[in-house]
């Protein structure tokens, strides 16, 4: 349970219902745990103050560093993919707001979590604290690497868009783990979910999406 922030949060709490019912189950959302979740983070908090007023619309907003905060229904979508049941270890790849990190940690065990750029992990981990999000760990480093200290991982979110896909993440499945994760040009991807079976790895493609780039050893190179 998240640490309740403001005594008045109506407004925001309005919001939030409009952007579930509207954007989220109207669209195929269906596991109620997520939905649940996405219903209580205040997405609100992970976005500048003047900018507030739009954090509960369907679009992604900019946080700086030239990164983005994720439109709510990709959240959404991305998160019920991993089909988490509590207990499980997640890797995110891309701290970025601190948003769908939130949100992984009320729907897993433990959230592990990896951003390239200092100033955003700082303040993601400075809300999280806030918030009480307890069973977050924040690393600063190359994404693309993975957390080899921390694996093996049941789930693995990417939230950014990779050429292809790292074999470190693969290596850092446990069997039956599941990895999201957007593959593809600068401009447009394929959200893609791969799950780790026994006899190799089975690609679902999950519809096209547009995230920035994944920057690191196995990643572009530069934005």
């Amino acid at each position: 349970m998240l640490k309740t922030v403001e005594k008045n949060d109506d407004m925001y709490a309005r919001a939030r219902r409009r952007m579930v019912d509207t954007q989220i189950v109207q669209r195929g959302i269906r596991d109620r745990r997520v939905i649940e979740a996405m219903l209580t983070v205040p997405r609100h908090l992970f976005v500048e103050e003047g900018l507030r007023d739009q954090a509960y619309n369907d679009y992604p907003l900019p946080i700086g560093e030239r990164q983005t905060i994720s439109q709510p229904y990709i959240v959404a979508l991305m998160t019920e993919a991993l089909t988490l049941s509590g207990v499980e270890k997640v890797l995110e790849i891309g701290t970025g707001s601190g948003y769908q990190t939130t949100v992984l940690s009320l729907l897993a065990g433990r959230v592990c979590s990896v951003e390239r750029i200092p100033a955003l992990a700082s303040r993601a981990r400075k809300i999280l604290d806030g918030l009480d999000c307890s069973n977050v760990v924040i690393k600063i480093g190359d994404g693309t690497l993975g957390w080899a200290e921390e694996a093996p991982f049941d789930a693995i979110v990417v939230t950014a868009a990779s050429p292809d896909v790292p074999e470190t993440y693969i290596e850092q499945l446990t069997p039956g783990g599941r990895l999201i994760i957007p593959v593809g040009g600068v401009y447009e991807q394929v959200l893609t979910r791969i799950t780790k079976t026994e006899r190799g790895i089975r690609r679902e493609n999950m519809g096209g999406c547009r995230f920035v780039r994944l920057v690191g050893k196995y990643g572009w190179v530069s934005e």
